[in-house]
């Protein structure tokens, strides 16, 4: 079995291969290459459905309960704010920088050193499976939800995701939602009671200031947003009607479609929902993955923003090396020593829950 040591410098090595392979999210092609190349080195077999590659534990066994490690490869499109070549994997000061080096490559390379280090373990409890998906940024239809059918039921899940090696055990849901105001169009020099964009101020209204009852400990109250508004096309005709669009950001203490129904109940509007699966996602402090965590001084949170836990119905836990500030942000940067950390952490969270 290689060492920690060895494990950790061809993941660094990894990660710089990967930064500078374009991966933008649904064109992943070439970075699952890599990947595919990473577990052949490491003589481990791997399956792969398009841009998803996933492997298995050598002594899996159907028999015990089956965790899940995952993070994912695809990028966003870098922003125009770069002072840097984002597909050039620049190490300066301590920082590795490069597009998808903080999101999330930092925490796949991670992952994957750790699955290596524990791939060949005998007598564990628990089967480990590993997952690099693609197109998380964009909640594809060909992300980690397509290979879940693959797997078998899924106990728990640590999805690596940025958040400086602390504890995400909550995450909230996400719930877009069309709404259509409808009224009577009409000329704008003559009397109309029934102005689509007028009857859209008491909708935005509610959205502003409708509170939900259930707040979560970790996660705080569900949150709506109204985030676009579409109206009308010229200055002398009063549009048939208006459309908004509105960010739900969902707690833990309520499913999608409890909050969609809460909508529909008090909005005079047609709704309609984007998508209903990405869903809030949790797990009990006292699980042995989070306790793992805490003995080693880890602390717990609740995170706000959306990862491929959404898609799973598993109890799943957030971690990774790098802060979820730099994501998506213009030079964006990893220190290097937090994937020493990471991986270290990783390992000794693993080995302590494997040991029950």
């Amino acid at each position: 079995m290689k060492n920690k040591e060895t494990l950790t410098q061809e993941a660094i090595a990894l990660l710089k291969n990967l930064i500078e392979t374009q991966s933008f999210s649904s064109e992943e092609e070439n970075t699952a290459v890599l990947i595919e190349n990473w577990f052949a080195i490491n003589d481990i077999p791997f399956e792969r459905e398009n841009n998803n590659i996933w492997a298995y534990n050598k002594t899996f066994d159907k028999s015990k309960p089956t965790l899940l490690l995952n993070s994912h490869h695809d990028t966003v499109r870098p922003n125009q704010a770069y002072t840097k070549d984002p597909l050039k994997a620049i190490v300066e000061d301590g920082k590795l920088y490069g597009l998808g080096s903080n999101d999330a490559g930092g925490c796949l390379v991670s992952l994957l050193a750790t699955f290596v280090h524990f791939y060949a373990a005998e007598n564990l409890p628990y089967n480990v499976v590993i997952v690099a998906s693609a197109e998380e940024e964009s909640s594809g239809k060909n992300g980690l939800n397509s290979v879940l059918k693959h797997l078998p039921e899924l106990e728990c899940a640590i999805v690596g995701e940025p958040t400086l090696m602390q504890l995400a055990i909550a995450e909230k849901g996400l719930l877009v939602l069309d709404v259509k105001i409808k009224g009577t169009p009409s000329h704008a020099a003559h009397q109309n009671e029934d102005n689509a964009l007028y009857k859209t101020i008491p909708v935005m209204e509610w959205f502003k200031n409708y509170t939900f009852d259930k707040v979560s400990e970790q996660l705080g109250p569900v949150k709506m947003t109204v985030t676009q508004i579409n109206a009308g096309k010229q200055h002398n005709v009063v549009p048939s009607e208006c459309d908004i669009v509105v960010d739900i950001r969902v707690n833990d203490c309520y499913t999608n479609h409890e909050v969609l129904a809460i909508v529909q109940e008090h909005v005079n509007a047609a709704v309609t929902p984007r998508s209903m699966n990405l869903s809030s996602s949790s797990i009990p402090q006292s699980h042995g993955l989070v306790q793992a965590g805490i003995a080693l001084g880890r602390t717990t949170y609740g995170s706000p923003t959306l990862s491929d836990q959404s898609v799973l119905s598993c109890k799943s836990l957030k971690l990774g090396p790098g802060d979820t500030l730099r994501s998506h942000s213009a030079d964006e940067f990893i220190y290097v020593n937090e994937i020493e950390e990471g991986i270290d952490l990783y390992i000794k969270i693993l080995g302590d829950f494997l040991k029950q």
